[in-house]
């Protein structure tokens, strides 16, 4: 099979850096895409910027292919989305050229001529991957190895508060997002709820405070699953990545201003329109009243339906790839000390095939660049039979600064109430598109 390419589903940082790798080492990538560009989920949130810097989201091979062409690596700052995929991702998928093809709606993997079921000769076919254009059209294209760099970004948790769609939810679909907001001049005046307790419902919360600040009669409230506070802060001074840092602590300075109410131990069970707006209703009968907007930034799953005819092995609990997930655990770990993960701990039953970037996680959070690129890495040295260069690593992560383990989640604030909430946005961002003053 070493005339048929690699396939790569989702031409994203990770995608195209496998791409990058494939090439470097001799071998074919075809990379599938669903939009209409590269790095289409990122130009969803274009106006955010993210922690980490420059160096650490470029990959190297992708670095050592775009050099020939006169390309020069920014060196310093930290870009928002859109100016990551201008000045980098871009490029890139220009360089990769007909390689990437965009439009292309991946439907399903499996063996050709091999269902799940059977054993017999199964590793000595190829891949088929089945596709779908914009137009409609259905073909197969064969691949010696499967790379799945698709993300999680299609498939956002609900707002409710046991891992299902509140009652109401999807009726109210119109007053929900499930997006990171730019422009919030259109609710001023108004109540504005955001769910979650990652950096992404920070950061829509601080954008929202800025508004009430300006605004008088805009009402903001932050609703927060657990019983406290102190998860949403992160590890301040501490952290590694002083963008994560900043937004801890302007969170923590919006709240003691009392431009945002947050309300704790709030579980939303439903949604209930009335002349005011929406009634948010709590599974213990609490009820925000007078809402006309909602942004529920509660983080992602992994869509793996279209893995259905391969034999994967993922955790039970966080939908990660089985190898690496006790090392992403939240309820185990802080969201920044886990260690690389690699061809080994990313290896499927199903030999050729590998899940990597935000979807090897699952629903773990804060996923960042440089995970994905190590991952790559060494998934491309094991597929081409370097397996010392695959075995290797070559990853040092930063560190949080907070606390071990995610804590008990109706703890009250405190040592015991834990550090580690998931964010929405899992590859890290800061709160402003522009640059956050140091604290």
């Amino acid at each position: 099979m070493s005339d048929l390419p690699v396939v790569v589903i989702g031409a994203g940082p990770q995608g195209l850096a496998a791409a990058a790798h494939l090439l470097e080492r001799g071998r074919e990538p075809l990379v599938l895409e669903r939009g209409s560009g590269p790095a289409a989920a990122v130009a969803e949130w274009a106006h955010v910027r993210l922690f980490s810097a420059w160096p650490e989201l470029i990959d190297t091979a992708s670095r050592r292919l775009l050099e020939p062409s006169g390309w020069v690596a920014p060196l310093t700052g930290y870009p928002t989305g859109g100016e990551w995929i201008r000045d980098y991702l871009e490029p890139l998928a220009r360089t990769l050229g007909s390689r990437v093809r965009y439009d292309t709606t991946v439907t399903a993997v499996s063996r050709q001529g091999r269902d799940k079921t059977i054993d017999h000769g199964r590793g000595e076919q190829p891949f088929v991957v089945r596709t779908v254009d914009s137009t409609g059209r259905e073909r197969r294209i064969n691949a010696a190895a499967v790379i799945d760099a698709s993300g999680t970004w299609s498939a956002p948790n609900p707002a409710g508060g046991d891992g299902l769609p509140a009652i109401g939810e999807r009726s109210a679909a119109d007053r929900i997002s499930y997006r990171i907001p730019d422009d919030v001049s259109t609710h001023a005046g108004q109540h504005v709820v955001v769910v979650g307790a990652g950096h992404s419902a920070a950061h829509a919360v601080l954008r929202l405070a800025d508004l009430a600040r300006r605004t008088p009669g805009t009402r903001v409230t932050w609703v927060l699953r657990r019983s406290g506070t102190d998860a949403v802060f992160g590890g301040g001074a501490a952290d590694a990545l002083p963008q994560r840092a900043a937004l801890g602590v302007r969170t923590r300075r919006a709240l003691e201003k009392g431009l945002v109410d947050v309300v704790t131990g709030f579980r939303i069970a439903e949604f209930h329109r009335t002349d005011a707006g929406l009634s948010v209703v709590a599974d213990d009968g609490r009820e925000l009243a007078g809402v006309t907007r909602v942004f529920a930034l509660t983080g992602f799953r992994p869509d793996t339906g279209i893995l259905r005819e391969l034999r994967i092995d993922l955790d039970p609990a966080l939908e990660a790839v089985a190898g690496i997930a006790r090392e992403i655990d939240p309820n185990i770990h802080s969201c920044g000390t886990v260690a690389a993960t690699g061809a080994r701990q990313l290896a499927q039953p199903e030999p050729g095939f590998f899940i990597v970037g935000a979807k090897s996680y699952g629903r773990a959070p804060t996923f960042l660049a440089l995970t994905g690129y190590e991952q790559v890495r060494s998934v491309v040295a094991h597929l081409t039979g370097d397996h010392e260069a695959a075995a290797r690593n070559e990853l040092v992560l930063p560190e949080t600064g907070v606390c071990g383990g995610s804590g008990a989640f109706d703890a009250e604030s405190g040592a015991d109430a834990g550090c580690c909430a998931p964010p929405l946005l899992q590859i890290g961002t800061a709160p402003r598109a522009e640059p956050v003053p140091t604290p």
